[in-house]
């Protein structure tokens, strides 16, 4: 197998579904966002702030982690947040600045959306939509991302094992959209020195039963900073496609998940030390 994947384990005591279940002797599926390619040799690097809080914030952050060498573009319109009264997102005047963006730096972007009568709003925008932890399980929104037919980045929800991550993205793939990038973001467990923890032998498990792109997101992952670039070298060793980072210029104003956002030289010094550990696993970034 390519890029990574292991032999089909024999050991799994759940049924793989059909259209996401890797099969013997088959290439691992390509995602295209814009010109960028998911899932071949080059390790994709999605970078950005949590979610757009303004215009000033947006394009220097875009800006930076264009120059340190992200492909994609991350940003939150609409912010799915524990509390009702925290920052919800700017809706579909961030999504007019994330195009602005991408029309000045060239990189397509990824967003999140929440609700199944946002779908049809977002995808007028993004380049490619993403569905959260917290709706992993969200079944009408699946289908509705799995018709819309733009590519799909789907997190493992919190508390989700491998065969229901696996199920949910098989709801989108049973719309006839095979666009999916699947990106393993920490999960709950008794541990609380972390937000939460990171899963990373989900990576060769799911490249094992799947043909679908496999992200790591460390920042969710864990929840700290200072630990994202361990974690990020560590998804690269064993075999992501591509990492999810969180990054702003100012993360002490950050409204969101300043905590766990790199700033820009952390960022830049972070994408130095990941191209070595990419070529020593045989890929690139």
């Amino acid at each position: 197998m390519e890029n990574g994947a292991c032999k089909i384990p024999i050991n799994v005591n759940f049924h793989v579904p059909e259209k996401v279940s890797r099969k013997t002797g088959q290439d691992s599926t390509k995602v295209n966002v814009g010109q960028v390619e998911i899932g071949g040799s080059r390790i994709v690097v999605i970078a950005g702030p949590c979610a757009v809080e303004s215009r000033e914030q947006l394009f220097e952050t875009a800006r930076s982690v264009k120059d340190g060498g992200a492909q994609i573009l991350r940003g939150g319109a609409f912010k799915p947040r524990s509390s009702p009264y925290k920052f919800q997102g700017m809706g579909e005047e961030g999504l007019n600045l994330l195009r602005e963006v991408r029309n000045e730096t060239g990189l397509p972007f990824v967003t999140e959306v929440m609700d199944t009568r946002q779908v049809e709003l977002v995808a007028e925008y993004a380049d490619m939509l993403q569905i959260g932890s917290r709706n992993m399980q969200n079944y009408p929104l699946l289908k509705e991302a799995g018709m819309c037919r733009k590519p799909v980045l789907l997190k493992r929800g919190m508390m989700a094992t491998i065969e229901e991550f696996l199920l949910a993205a098989e709801y989108i793939l049973n719309q006839g959209n095979d666009q999916v990038v699947l990106c393993e973001r920490g999960i709950r467990t008794f541990e609380t020195s972390t937000r939460n923890t990171l899963d990373l032998s989900a990576v060769p498990m799911l490249k094992s039963l799947t043909h679908l792109p496999v992200f790591i997101d460390p920042s969710h992952g864990t929840g700290l900073r200072w630990m994202v670039p361990a974690m990020a070298k560590a998804a690269v060793a064993v075999g992501a496609d591509g990492l999810m980072m969180e990054v702003h210029y100012k993360p002490e104003e950050a409204l969101c998940d300043g905590y766990q956002s790199l700033d820009q030289p952390e960022f830049h010094q972070l994408m130095i030390d990941l191209g070595k550990v990419a070529q020593a696993v045989g890929r690139s970034i």
